[in-house]
């Protein structure tokens, strides 16, 4: 009889998640078993629980959700040969083909065959989880868990970041979610002149302040374009750091963008809406990159860089910690916008 676990599963189409009792995965030849010792929860998350239009194109129940993961191995496949058995690791959820165009190019996180952990294949809300071999990035044993947990989504934050030079920059960042506060980290950390960051929740402005920005603004109680142009004496902006995703947000940041400035798109719209592509764009010269993802594997090298040289400090980022059984009151907690992190114990 196979051995179960507990694991939160999107188990039919609609609304909510449910924890039940589901075999432990099976190894393949090419894998690793993982058990978790945390998982943290993403925006994308949210999307499938709430069973909005993009979940219901992309997700097909039954399914174990969640992809931020840290984890102990605990079996390995015949074919593994790198990862062993006891070691920590966190990982890569774009599980990726390794043979089209894109993959041999370098450009594998653009992969058309992706998959991903908790979307496309069952996920790390559960006590186990199992992913290919070279999706495990093995972490220093003393890694803190809540440390190492972070990491996939800071490889986000670091893929944005990186995009483009940020050093003696003025930069703005609309929206301050999660992926936003490492990133502000960052920025500061590589020298950005003047750094000015806008949310509609306060609490999470208070959080930008620590992790580093200069100005917070909220859009829904304070003229955004009017404060950052007097801030900086009618210049505005070199540098935009797109990550809510808000049409009013992206408007305002292109708008604040100087002419030959760059874009670093990473928030997702929740619908096409009406852009003025022709005056914010192409008679401004403007730079605009898209973001999907780590950069496989430079990201996850950048990343370590960063935390190895202690440059950049995660621990405020995490604000919540519920055991697994909580999973609604943490998905709450995400959704209310008066968090950071929240992670998740099984």
């Amino acid at each position: 009889m196979a051995e179960k676990m507990k694991a939160v599963i999107k188990a039919h189409p609609g609304p909510g998640l449910e924890m039940t009792m589901v075999d432990v995965p099976t190894v393949g030849p090419g894998d690793v078993l993982v058990r978790v010792k945390a998982t943290s929860i993403c925006g994308t998350d949210l999307h499938i629980y709430r069973w909005d239009p993009w979940a219901q194109g992309r997700i097909r129940p039954p399914l174990i959700v969640g992809h931020e993961l840290c984890g102990e191995v605990v079996a390995v496949g015949e074919r593994v040969t790198q990862v062993q058995v006891g070691d920590f690791i966190s990982a890569e959820s774009h599980i990726v083909c390794g043979t089209c165009v894109y993959c041999r190019t370098g450009r594998g996180h653009i992969c058309p065959n992706t998959q991903i952990i908790g979307v496309d294949r069952d996920g790390a809300f559960a006590e186990y989880v199992v992913l290919p071999e070279e999706n495990a990035w093995i972490n220093p044993p003393d890694m803190p868990v809540e440390l190492a947990v972070l990491q996939e989504n800071f490889g986000n934050s670091v893929h944005t970041a990186f995009a483009t030079d940020l050093s003696a920059r003025k930069v703005l960042v609309t929206g301050c979610g999660p992926v936003s506060l490492m990133m502000l980290a960052i920025v500061k950390a590589v020298g950005a002149r003047s750094i000015y960051a806008t949310d509609i929740s306060s609490y999470r402005l208070g959080l930008a302040r620590t992790m580093g920005a200069d100005v917070t603004l909220n859009p829904a109680k304070e003229d955004v374009v009017a404060a950052v142009r007097q801030a900086t004496e009618g210049e505005g902006v070199d540098v935009l750091l797109e990550m809510s995703g808000a049409p009013s947000a992206i408007r305002d940041g292109f708008r604040l963008l100087k002419d030959g400035g760059v874009a670093v798109l990473l928030g997702i719209p929740p619908a096409p809406f009406e852009f003025d592509l022709a005056n914010e764009v192409i008679f401004k010269g403007i730079t605009v990159y898209g973001i999907i993802g780590r950069r496989l594997w430079e990201t996850w090298y950048q990343m370590r860089g960063l935390l190895n040289s202690g440059v950049v400090d995660l621990r405020p980022v995490v604000t919540h910690r519920f055991p697994l059984d909580k999973f609604e009151e943490a998905l709450e907690a995400m959704a209310s916008g008066n968090s950071g992190k929240v992670v998740l114990f099984p």
